[in-house]
């Protein structure tokens, strides 16, 4: 029997006599007395059960009237489901505040106090599990609200955008469609009406965000998943080309169990290699993803992408080599 059954077998205990005594409680419970006590003391301080002790009646009572019967608040989950609210917890901790507001630290406290309940407590679970966000880059959670802001009310906005590559900031006016969260990292997806065209702004390198009267475009779920969706990674576009890549077979059982696109393709050749297929319209993101892996992927086709990853490697020997 786990802590949270135990609640809700002293709830039932208390409600059914007058006063129940300590041994009955350990009895029916099958723990200590030190446990019991530590349970009790629990329901009193935490969720505000009335329970004291009756000194006449040698026993356990809830201080209270017939029309204020004490009941326990809605702790349905069992401790699995508890624990598992534990990553839960870390990945509201990471969400930007603009979006939600004051709605999150009440739904952190609730999952707080759930995780409270079960046999171990949220001090230890946080000590021995964790949810590490290394690769994120901090958002202005002030220009996160205004984004949220015009997506919902759907009004444009003006944007400042950070071009790191070029070192250059340029003035934008897009109508948002969705935020997304991808890899750590927050991208608005939004019709650019500067360019004409769909594109993805990193939320991160928008140095300001203010927010129009203008009404937003509105662009078609199915041509967004057309062409911000259909390639690989944020990087998006309408040509969809194909990377065949060949994986070592010291490395193909990795490989063969990640997503590295939803519409990816593999299978393993006889010689106990990964052949992996993945769309893609800009390559910037796969190249990237490639040669983190080294000399246990190598490309096949196109052709194109082939040469860019020697290139690539080619220019960091040469940083070696110097």
């Amino acid at each position: 029997m786990d802590r949270t059954e135990r609640f809700y077998k002293i709830d039932q205990l208390l409600h059914e006599r007058r006063a129940t005594p300590l041994a009955l409680l350990v009895e029916d419970l099958g723990v200590s007395r030190a446990t019991i006590k530590r349970d009790l003391e629990y329901l009193r301080d935490r969720l505000n059960a009335p329970i004291v002790w009756d000194p006449g009646l040698r026993g356990y009572r809830y201080e209270q009237s017939d029309d204020e019967r004490y009941s326990l608040p809605g702790l349905w989950l069992n401790s699995s489901e508890i624990h598992a609210l534990l990553s839960m917890e870390h990945l509201l901790s990471n969400l930007q505040p603009g979006l939600l507001g004051p709605h999150i630290e009440p739904l952190r406290s609730r999952i707080r106090m759930l995780l409270d309940v079960g046999d171990h407590s949220r001090e230890e679970l946080t000590q021995r599990i964790r949810v590490l966000n290394m690769a994120a880059r901090p958002v202005e959670s002030a220009h996160f609200e205004t984004i949220a802001t015009g997506l919902l009310k759907r009004r444009r906005l003006q944007l400042e955008h950070y071009h790191r590559q070029l070192d250059k900031i340029t003035e934008r006016e897009v109508s948002p469609q969705r935020l997304v969260y991808y890899r750590g990292n927050w991208y608005l997806d939004a019709w650019c009406h500067l360019r004409k065209g769909l594109r993805s702004f990193g939320v991160d390198a928008l140095r300001a965000v203010k927010l129009q009267s203008a009404e937003a475009r509105d662009e078609d779920e199915a041509k967004l998943e057309a062409e911000l969706g259909a390639g690989y990674g944020i990087f998006a576009g309408w040509k969809v080309e194909r990377a065949v890549l060949r994986v070592h077979a010291s490395r193909a059982r990795w490989v063969s169990q990640e997503k590295w696109h939803s519409a990816q393709q593999g299978h393993f050749d006889e010689d106990g290699q990964y052949i992996l297929t993945v769309p893609y319209s800009d390559d910037r993101e796969l190249i990237m993803d490639i040669l983190r892996y080294g000399p246990d992927i190598e490309v096949l086709s196109p052709a194109n992408l082939r040469e860019k990853v020697l290139d690539s490697l080619r220019s960091a020997q040469q940083v070696y080599s110097d």
